[in-house]
């Protein structure tokens, strides 16, 4: 008798556990996943790495603090996207950075735009 009773309450307390269950979802469907911008996808292509990183100074200044200093317009873009392809020394200090000649203008407005849509 012991036994019975003791199944049944089992029975019972494994299906109470699960009256109000919701399966967990392996995707959320209100959440958008982020791709990175082509601008973010360029650099990474490239030797930017090296000497640049998101928020500290390596060699160069940090991309944070470049879109600080830089309005996000169409003379910075264009402005920094020549500094890209042609390089440029003294005005982040005495090091230059190297040319990248071989970038395409448009690849390196990209890498501009995205370098100044870091500062939020």
């Amino acid at each position: 008798m012991k036994i019975k009773i003791l199944a049944a309450i089992i029975a019972l307390g494994s299906l109470s556990s699960f009256s109000d269950y919701e399966s967990v979802p392996t995707k959320y469907s209100d959440v958008e996943e982020l791709d990175p911008s082509e601008g973010e996808v360029i650099i990474k292509k490239l030797d930017c790495a090296t000497c640049h990183k998101i928020d500290k100074r390596v060699i160069g200044p940090s991309y944070l603090d470049i879109a600080k200093k830089y309005p996000v317009n169409d003379k910075s873009i264009n402005y920094l996207s020549d500094k890209i392809i042609k390089g440029g020394s003294g005005v982040w200090g005495a090091i230059p950075m190297a040319p990248h000649s071989a970038l395409k203008k448009d690849d390196a407005k990209k890498i501009a735009k995205y370098i100044l849509s870091l500062n939020k």
